[in-house]
């Protein structure tokens, strides 16, 4: 029965006709796929008497072997005509399109600027892992285990035991560097983070940070005001003005949010900073001393400050962008208008 079958096969393999792709994919298909007619053939050897296996073999080995010769020499034939046809229905007698560049991204080019900015005054960049642990994410930074940033709903947590996740600020990377270096340490931090929160105009899950972090021995809080107002002179004008307003952060202590005056109506109140005037763009605070213990410094000889800053937010007060949900929707026409910037 066997015999009879290779047999038949062989002749239908011989016979079948492969003009296209269609009839080329249903050849496939039918005869050289592991779920084919012959691979079933294969799978019968096992009724095959024992004196009959060799011959058996051979012959299903040709026909594997005869299948798969036609199948390559028509895919081959195929493609080789395939070419003038792809060909045929085009002109090239018309221009040639021109290529369409593009442009930096804004959040780019503001990073970089608040980058500049900072290493004016002696700051260095540091980086760090985007998925971190719970140390470096929560625990070195005082945030107690009933802490709602814990919670699911607020993070995205990506195994137990221990705890991973996705960070929710760049203070992880704070923290590995106070760890790993002694002071003096001037240095900032800029990365994406990730927040468990709905998409609108004004939030998303995945955002853009950018903090920094100034430890020695004798600083203090004038030190932190008086680095911020240069830097949002700096990046906003001259005629910028800044506010600090009394806040609370598990890791500084002293806390303060950086408002400045907007910069779409120039403080005289709109639908963006609600028709206050102000309009708030980060943290900041002294360096909570069971930090610095946490990290392996000394609280008792060094101090120090930090803050941090939303890049999404800053960018869209610099270039007067109402929607935040722009920055990450690739539109062309929403990019090259900063070709210019």
């Amino acid at each position: 029965m066997l015999f009879e079958n290779i047999k038949r096969l062989t002749q239908e393999v011989e016979s079948y006709p492969i003009d296209n792709k269609e009839q080329l994919e249903a050849f496939k298909n039918t005869y050289v796929s592991r779920k084919g007619q012959i691979a079933a053939l294969f799978d019968e050897m096992k009724t095959v008497a024992p004196e009959q296996r060799k011959q058996v073999g051979q012959e299903l080995n040709q026909l594997k072997q005869l299948a798969q010769q036609k199948f390559d020499a028509a895919q081959e034939a195929l493609e080789q005509n395939a070419t003038p046809d792809a060909l045929a229905g085009l002109d090239f007698t018309l221009p040639p399109v021109p290529n369409s560049l593009g442009t930096r991204h804004p959040l780019s080019k503001v990073r970089e600027e608040i980058i500049r900015i900072f290493e004016r005054i002696g700051f260095n960049v540091s980086e760090g892992p985007e998925m971190e642990d719970d140390w470096h994410n929560f625990s070195a930074l005082n945030f107690p285990e009933n802490h709602p940033a814990r919670d699911m709903q607020d993070t995205f947590f990506l195994s137990k035991n221990p705890d991973m996740l996705l960070r929710t600020h760049t203070s992880s990377v704070q923290v590995r560097v106070m760890e790993h270096q002694k002071p003096p340490i001037r240095t900032l931090s800029p990365g994406r983070v990730f927040r468990n929160e709905a998409i609108s105009a004004r939030a998303h899950c995945v955002f853009h940070q950018v903090e920094g972090l100034f430890v020695d021995r004798g600083v203090s809080f004038k030190d932190l005001k008086d680095t911020l107002y240069y830097f949002v002179k700096e990046l906003f004008g001259p005629d910028t003005q800044i506010r600090f307003r009394p806040s609370f952060f598990p890791f500084t202590e002293p806390s303060a949010e950086i408002d400045i005056t907007c910069h779409i109506c120039k403080g005289q109140g709109c639908n963006i900073c609600k028709g206050s005037g102000w309009v708030e763009i980060g943290g900041s605070g002294m360096v909570d001393p069971q930090v610095l213990e946490n990290c392996g410094i000394d609280s008792k000889e060094f101090s120090g400050f930090a803050f941090g800053m939303g890049i999404e937010r800053i960018t869209m007060l610099k270039y007067q962008i109402k929607d935040l949900r722009l920055f990450t929707e690739n539109d062309a026409r929403f990019l090259r208008q900063f070709e210019s910037v």
